[in-house]
């Protein structure tokens, strides 16, 4: 890509390896010191006020705190008067598939994010505003359309090289307990809409932003590293219950044909093509403020989203031979976030273990490639006693293709008997997860990836007349906050 900076993967395999054996190093020659911890201060963090002292004149002022780099010498403080908080983060991976996919091998593959925010009240007193900007450096290589040709990719990081700006709105709150806010900008959906708290924890990109719209949406949505300009209307009536529902352009990209990312390489073409319509209803018990006691059963709580999507633009036609285009599309959708035990015995209740589920369906099966998907879990938080901070987790995905497209696959090969290729059906991946906190700013993640009939059961390139076999896909990777 043209005017934008890459990185070669063997460079950025050493990098990897490089930052992972000097943290290691940084973190076994740290001389402790008793640290207070930050606090949420208005209009920002407030840092930690003892140092850390290290061996190395050069680390004087990291402290051990929920960053990397403490105040940043007292750029944080700084900010923080003036109503702004910045963060800054870098999640570094290594994913390689042992067996199957079109080849074996791995990759390295980074994004570093930035975003500044501005609390309107502190900065100049107006009540309730905050704007936002941020940006995403991505960085390495994509192992899924290198060697896996999968539908649901590995790594919810993987996109093109390039150097974007990410979302830029302004938000601004009414009346007092959040009851009422609307957000108007660039916007990406996936930070609010259709989540499942639980899921986040995984590497696969289907428990970020799911599989049905990523294949049917113009250019996937505007979910990472996409966006798009819109208004959201959040409104809580009641404590237990919230409304979320927007307005937002149709297409996140120009054009995208053929890669909506190259097509809007930098982030800022804000296009206005059609309308996408989303509303959301979240139900969340206990109730938001109510206090239940940690051996009572209420205290499993859970939240429930219902949810559904319209988007006008026009789709093509999966028929066989077909030139026509429909008008419109839309989905509906359902999450599940439902804590199932936590430890009576532990004082925080930070040791839980949560069920997640999330489906997607479209009965439009003329003009989708995926017609339903589903993602379901378990999450176990601090399965060992004294680990707060780690989560262990197994999930799975699964996408099934649409009839619309296994019928158009079917008509051609019965018409072309000579070349004819197999009829995707469905693609399904399992994944088990240790997220392992070294650090409040560091944590190293081991992953497993299991995929059985990937690309739904497409033709390998690389061996005529074979399906791409079931890819076992192994990886690490590393979260870091600045």
């Amino acid at each position: 890509m043209k005017g934008i900076p890459t990185v070669n993967h063997r460079r950025g395999s050493v990098c990897f390896i490089s930052l992972l054996a000097g943290l290691i190093f940084f973190l076994l020659s740290e001389i402790p010191v008793k640290a207070t911890p930050p606090t949420l201060a208005a209009g920002g963090f407030q840092s930690a006020t003892n140092q850390v002292e290290t061996p190395f004149g050069f680390l004087t002022g990291i402290s051990r705190s929920d960053y990397m780099l403490g105040d940043m010498w007292g750029l944080r403080p700084w900010l923080s008067r003036y109503g702004m908080s910045l963060n800054i983060s870098e999640t570094s991976e290594y994913l390689g598939n042992t067996t199957g996919g079109v080849k074996r091998g791995a990759d390295y593959d980074g994004l570093t994010q930035m975003s500044l925010q501005m609390g309107t009240e502190k900065a100049f007193g107006w009540y309730g505003g905050t704007f936002n900007v941020s940006g995403l450096q991505i960085h390495g290589d994509n192992l899924s359309a290198k060697n896996l040709h999968t539908l649901q990719t590995a790594s919810g990081i993987e996109a093109d090289r390039s150097t974007r700006l990410w979302e830029l709105w302004y938000q601004q709150k009414f009346f007092d307990e959040d009851r009422l806010d609307i957000k108007i900008g660039q916007q990406s959906l996936d930070q609010e809409f259709m989540v499942s708290q639980e899921a986040l924890v995984f590497v696969n990109t289907m428990f970020g932003w799911p599989m049905l719209p990523s294949a049917d949406m113009p250019g996937g949505g505007p979910a990472y590293p996409l966006s798009a300009p819109g208004f959201r209307l959040r409104a809580r009536p009641i404590d237990s219950l919230t409304f979320l529902g927007g307005v937002f352009t149709g297409s996140p990209a120009p054009n995208t044909d053929p890669d909506p990312q190259k097509a809007d390489p930098s982030g800022i073409s804000f296009p206005f093509k059609g309308a996408l319509v989303i509303a959301e209803l979240q139900y969340s018990y206990p109730a938001l403020g109510s206090m239940v006691s940690a051996d009572d059963s209420s205290s499993l709580s859970g939240t429930y989203k219902v949810g559904t999507w319209y988007d006008t633009q026009r789709f093509a036609d999966n028929g066989y031979n077909s030139v026509a285009m429909d008008r419109g599309d839309y989905a509906f959708y359902a999450v599940m976030d439902q804590m199932i035990w936590n430890d009576p015995n532990d004082e925080n209740n930070d040791r839980t273990i949560d069920f997640f589920a999330r489906a997607m369906g479209t009965p439009l099966e003329d003009r989708n490639l995926i017609d339903f998907s589903l993602n379901a879990g378990f999450t176990f938080h601090e399965p060992f006693h004294n680990r707060d901070d780690d989560t262990f987790g197994i999930g799975m995905g699964y996408a099934k293709v649409s009839n619309g497209v296994s019928d158009a696959e079917t008509q051609f090969n019965l018409n072309n008997p000579a070349s004819a290729g197999p009829v995707q059906s469905g693609e399904t991946f399992v994944e088990t997860t240790y997220q392992y906190a070294l650090t409040p700013w560091c944590n190293l993640q081991p992953d497993v990836q299991y995929v059985f009939n990937p690309g739904g059961g497409i033709a390998n390139p690389n061996s005529p007349g074979e399906n791409v076999k079931n890819e076992l896909v192994l990886g690490i990777r590393m979260n870091i906050i600045f």
